[in-house]
């Protein structure tokens, strides 16, 4: 099972040498992959009281594509995950030409996790419908691995038209890995017949601390499988990423989390040192150096 982190966008702040040491720091730590969330903008609640998501304008967030591109230059082994780009408010053609630039420039090292996003104040400023973002997510998978790779791509479909015309430089992996985020049935369902793996985004919570709402995660995963062998694939070589938080726990919680993924048959785990009350960038890389000796010692 690898290991990686998730970027700690929201508290890493703007300073380019911050970024990159922290990157170069979970390279040198032994970690896998480094795995990044994308909002492109966020609402305003002081206009918004009764506003419910987890995320806000005053969150600072990168732009996903460039700043892989950038670590891309300060590592050399790094594995390079969105987890996950929002692809239905995205123009799919631009998005498959910018994840192609990045597994150039890092090598062949992208791993293209999508999801359908749950922020409609986002896709308004995006111009695109909230409401179809599921189906035509569908679609842009299958646009996307066209472009990445022929060298020309003709293409008629509900939402995009494309007249032998293609991208260049073409990836390096041809196809890039594609992976489904969500925790909904339909999210496995489009992972499951479509994707190369599932990302899930919540850690496996002890059953006397986990929310009523929250399916247990040993039967999200049987769901995931028989969806599989629904659509005549096998689970066997399909990706699972489970999350780990480091918030208001120690080792002994840390290592429990990982072994759970680890017996779930997860083939990635991510460590999430956000909201954990780190005063700044060198704590969360003192998180994640006490995380992996307490996992991987």
């Amino acid at each position: 099972m690898k290991l990686g982190v998730v970027f700690p966008q929201i508290e890493i702040g703007s300073d380019p040498a911050v970024i990159r040491d922290y990157a170069q720091a979970a390279e040198s730590l032994g970690y896998d992959h480094l795995l990044i969330y994308d909002h492109v903008v966020g609402a305003n609640i002081a206009s918004r009281p009764a506003w419910t998501g987890p995320y806000t304008s005053a969150h600072c967030f990168h732009e996903p594509f460039v700043v892989l591109g950038y670590i891309a230059a300060c590592t050399t082994r790094l594995e390079l995950a969105t987890g996950v780009i929002i692809l239905p408010q995205r123009q799919t053609v631009l998005a498959a030409k910018q994840a192609a630039e990045v597994d150039v420039l890092s090598g062949g090292r992208l791993r293209l996790g999508i999801g359908v996003g749950w922020n409609d104040v986002e896709y308004e400023a995006l111009g695109m419908d909230f409401h179809t973002r599921g189906a035509r997510s569908v679609e842009q998978i299958r646009v996307m691995r066209a472009l990445w790779t022929h060298d020309a791509v003709t293409f008629q479909g509900r939402w995009h038209r494309i007249t032998d015309a293609g991208i260049n430089p073409l990836p390096v992996q041809q196809p890039i890995p594609v992976w489904i985020g969500g925790e909904s049935e339909a999210a496995l369902r489009r992972a499951a017949r479509l994707a190369d793996g599932w990302m899930s985004s919540r850690t496996i919570q002890p059953a006397g601390q986990r929310p009523s709402s929250e399916p247990a995660r040993e039967h999200q995963i049987d769901r995931l499988r028989a969806h599989l062998v629904g659509a005549g694939r096998s689970p066997a070589t399909f990706g699972i990423e489970g999350r780990a938080w480091i918030r208001q726990s120690g080792p002994d919680e840390w290592r429990r989390q990982v072994d759970q993924w680890r017996q779930l048959g997860a083939t990635h785990v991510s460590v999430n040192t956000m909201q954990s009350g780190l005063a700044d960038p060198q704590a969360h890389i003192e998180a994640i150096r006490r995380f992996r000796e307490a996992v991987a010692g």
